[in-house]
């Protein structure tokens, strides 16, 4: 008998606590990036932003038939594996969304089977691909039409090396989504690109914000692929069935900026309506906001990019290398140490040399290490000996890059920045934003770390109604989270 009573009260309990998660809109961002992903749950208290981390899972780019891949069924498997979490803590989410990196597609049949391998950005099938695209049009017209910085990888491209490598698979291939959107289409079983993500294509009109048929057409892919283009904030429907029943619950599937940086900019904490940016992870995207699409041969030669942002801006950045070159060499020469600890020794190192952190060698070199050897000796610079010195090369001509772009940035948008906000998980980097200050002679502001996932919970907010509007939500990013600030200290390189 008191077994009994035991188990009634412990279902009221599990019941009540359901029930009083429900009452709290809790909003899961599922933010997933080239080497990690993670499930953070957002709510207000009292009109500041909490958020808590559930689950946190590896990713990377795996050999798969010679070529670098994403493997989409175990990032899936993830995704389920976090949503579970967090049922069991108890904090069942209102609304789920789903960000990525851009670029990357996924193919589907008539049975919305997937079609061939999930290729990577970072794979060389493009190689020569963008001369192929130019016998249709100059680069200065798709530009013009797009608006879009040239990256080797954009999905123009990719598209261009399926058509010529793989012809069959556009044959049978009925719709393109994008990777965030093709995890959306798994929770909700509803097809649709998000338009941030979507501008990474190259083939979307910044006039029209739609696809450019027209370009499609040009271009031989087939525009029946192409599905309806929807806006951050847009609500897909609920989970399925099958979902419901592996995870244990329903909710709303909401989409964020489904581009990383997209999301990250909505996490600026300023009260500027143009604030200038550096997105700062395994890229560093650096930009700031137009309402008007700058798609100028001037604009193009400074190879700036107009990609869709929040409530149809345009988040005017340049995309650079970023920590990605960090990244490979703690990899290969740092023996255990962390970031933080590289970051140390490289502020105690003293060598000069500046190299080119745009320069195509370093998107997927043999050896990043050499590569930055290689360049400095081409140059006829000091050689780094050494994890520090190497960091140091790479910190240093990072700053020295931010330091150009800010003065292009001022020129193109006639109009001088006094403060500069750094967000990611490169925020963290004190050496790395000290030096950022101290090139650009911008105050910086260093923060929040989590920019993306609280851009991708304030985008579900919205939709909610839990926020009134994107100024409304930056302001409680502001007071929410801690950011550090480097005064600028201006000298001559």
């Amino acid at each position: 008998m008191v077994f009994f009573f035991f188990t009634l009260f412990l279902v009221y309990f599990t019941t009540k606590k359901g029930e009083m998660s429900r009452m709290v809109n809790y909003c899961l961002a599922i933010d997933i990036g080239a080497s990690s992903g993670r499930h953070i749950l957002g709510h207000l208290d009292h009109g500041r932003l909490q958020i808590e981390e559930v689950h946190r899972f590896e990713n990377g780019m795996k050999n798969i038939d010679g070529q670098l891949c994403w493997d989409l069924d175990r990032l899936f498997h993830e995704i389920l594996v976090g949503m579970k979490k967090c049922k069991t803590i108890g904090k069942i989410p209102t609304s789920v969304g789903i960000d990525t990196w851009g670029v990357d597609f996924v193919l589907l049949d008539q049975k919305d089977h997937r079609i061939g391998n999930a290729v990577a950005y970072r794979d060389d099938r493009t190689i020569d691909m963008d001369q192929l695209v130019y016998s249709f049009l100059s680069e200065e017209q798709l530009y013009h039409r797009t608006g879009i910085q040239k990256q080797s990888f954009n999905t123009i491209y990719q598209l261009m090396a399926v058509k010529k490598q793989h012809p069959e698979y556009l044959v049978s291939a009925e719709n393109i989504v994008m990777i965030p959107d093709y995890f959306h289409f798994l929770l909700s079983g509803i097809k649709r690109c998000e338009y941030t993500n979507a501008t990474t294509t190259q083939l979307v009109s910044p006039m029209t914000k739609d696809w450019d048929r027209e370009l499609i057409r040009l271009l031989g892919y087939p525009e029946k692929i192409f599905p309806r283009i929807e806006v951050p904030g847009t609500y897909l429907g609920y989970l399925t069935k099958e979902i419901q029943d592996e995870i244990g619950y329903d909710c709303k599937v909401i989409l964020p900026a489904t581009h990383d940086t997209g999301s990250a900019i909505l996490a600026v904490p300023t009260k500027d309506n143009n604030p200038l940016y550096i997105s700062s992870g395994t890229w560093s995207l650096m930009g700031t906001e137009r309402s008007i699409a700058d798609c100028s041969l001037i604009s193009k030669q400074l190879n700036f990019s107009n990609e869709g942002g929040f409530d149809y801006r345009f988040r005017y950045l340049k995309n650079i290398m970023g920590l990605w070159m960090i990244q490979s060499v703690k990899k290969e020469i740092g023996n255990g140490l962390s970031f933080s600890d590289i970051c140390n020794l490289a502020s105690e190192e003293s060598i000069p040399s500046i190299i080119n952190c745009n320069d195509n060698r370093f998107l997927s070199p043999d050896n990043m290490t050499s590569e930055v050897k290689k360049a400095c000796n081409e140059t006829n610079q000091p050689i780094p000996e050494g994890i520090g010195q190497v960091a140091a090369v790479i910190y240093n001509s990072l700053a020295f890059c931010y330091q150009n772009t800010v003065r292009e940035l001022e020129e193109m948008s006639i109009h001088t920045f006094d403060s500069l906000h750094i967000v990611g998980g490169g925020s963290n980097a004190e050496y790395l934003n000290d030096l950022t200050a101290r090139f650009t002679g911008k105050t910086v502001y260093a923060g929040p770390t989590e920019a993306t996932a609280i851009g991708n919970i304030i985008a579900q907010m919205i939709s909610l109604q839990v926020l009134p509007d994107l100024s409304s939500a930056r302001e409680c990013v502001m007071k929410s989270f801690d950011v550090k600030k480097y005064e600028s200290n201006p000298k001559t390189v």
